[in-house]
């Protein structure tokens, strides 16, 4: 698979992941820490913002191993590329998500694995979708191009 993406291509991937991840988790997290919608959607769009930041470095940096390696995107590869994004993602979210919510950084981090629980597999759903799409948009366009 062409593994060659423009920024804009990267950014319009983030930005559907991110739309679609703050719509479903901002109305769960005001639930379950009783807080006003409008503080846990405004934590969930920074949250958002940096992880749209973090999805774009992440997935140029991975494809340019997957090149230099010559990787192919088995479910053992997209295991470890959800995972390893994930990882990261916790590492800068955490200490967000203390201030914001006046926490602790272990509170956080408890539930950041909550939230985690839940992105790990959207993730890993999310990015086998899109590639699968984005494959078949490129099959599409060399036939019509023939």
């Amino acid at each position: 698979m062409n593994t060659n993406k423009t920024w804009t291509e990267r950014a319009t991937h983030a930005l559907i992941f991110e739309v679609l991840a703050v719509s479903m988790t901002a109305p769960v997290l005001a639930w379950v820490l009783k807080v006003p919608m409008a503080h846990a959607g405004l934590l969930t769009l920074m949250i958002s913002l940096v992880a749209m930041i973090w999805n774009m470095i992440f997935n140029s940096l991975f494809d340019r191993i997957e090149r230099h390696w010559r990787l192919v995107r088995t479910m053992g590869m997209r295991v470890v590329h959800a995972t390893a994004f994930e990882a990261g993602l916790v590492a800068i979210v955490v200490p967000l998500v203390a201030w914001w919510l006046n926490m602790s950084l272990l509170d956080a981090l408890i539930l950041d694995i909550g939230l985690l629980l839940f992105f790990l597999p959207y993730t890993f759903v999310f990015n086998l979708a899109y590639d699968k799409l984005r494959a078949a948009l490129l099959k599409k366009r060399a036939f019509a191009n023939t």
